[in-house]
């Protein structure tokens, strides 16, 4: 018998990793919401979302709209730029913010399944500065839609306006993206790296034989 000591390496993930990459995800999700919702503002019988406007049946009044035309009928129709361009603005900023939170996620997980430690640290840290451009754009949308919206609000016809769920589901992102970049710079440093000794035993030949 020959007993021969090999070595092997254990890498263990950190749980803040996991959960920034995890708040990365749901990050993600809720923005892709943001822009396909119609619910950003509300007001009696009207929504409004990024991109389209929905106006329900028995409705007298649009608001941004005079007159009996088709863009005051029952249904969602596009926003009038014209008045509105601002929605577009913030539409922006929110689909870069998606993109780079794809992104500063990818990293993430790209650090979580590489096994070097150097490149980890680099995954990592540059995932730090992604997800808080991330976070940063998203809140120039939320800032800039309700802002641009105040100085044209007495021209809206409407007296009383609620924020909806979709605006909501924006801040509900900015605190998932807050929260990956506080998890991923209270724990810069790559994973913890183990050592581990195993003693294997091999037979020689002549006793596998005999």
């Amino acid at each position: 018998m020959a007993p021969v000591t090999t070595i092997e390496t254990v890498t263990i993930s950190r749980p803040l990793k996991v959960i920034a990459f995890i708040c990365g995800c749901f990050a993600g999700i809720l923005l892709l919401m943001g822009l396909a919702a119609s619910e950003w503002l509300i007001a009696d019988g009207y929504r409004q979302g990024l991109f389209v406007y929905c106006v329900e049946k028995n409705t007298t009044s649009v608001p941004f709209v005079s007159g009996n035309t088709e863009q005051s009928a029952e249904g969602c129709h596009r926003i009038d730029l014209n008045h509105q361009g601002y929605t577009v603005v913030a539409a922006g900023f929110f689909l870069l913010s998606l993109f780079v939170d794809l992104f500063a996620t990818l990293l993430t997980a790209l650090g979580l399944r590489c096994r070097d430690p150097n490149k980890k640290y680099k995954y990592y840290r540059t995932a730090v500065y992604v997800m808080a451009v991330a976070l940063v754009l998203v809140l120039v949308a939320l800032v800039v839609y309700p802002v641009c919206f105040a100085q044209i609000m007495d021209k809206s016809q409407r007296r009383v306006w609620e924020f909806g769920w979709s605006y909501g589901v924006g801040w509900g992102a900015s605190i998932f993206l807050f929260g990956g970049v506080i998890l991923l710079l209270c724990d810069k440093e790559s994973e913890e790296i183990y050592y581990k000794e195993r003693t294997i035993v091999q037979y020689s030949d002549s006793n596998n034989k005999g």
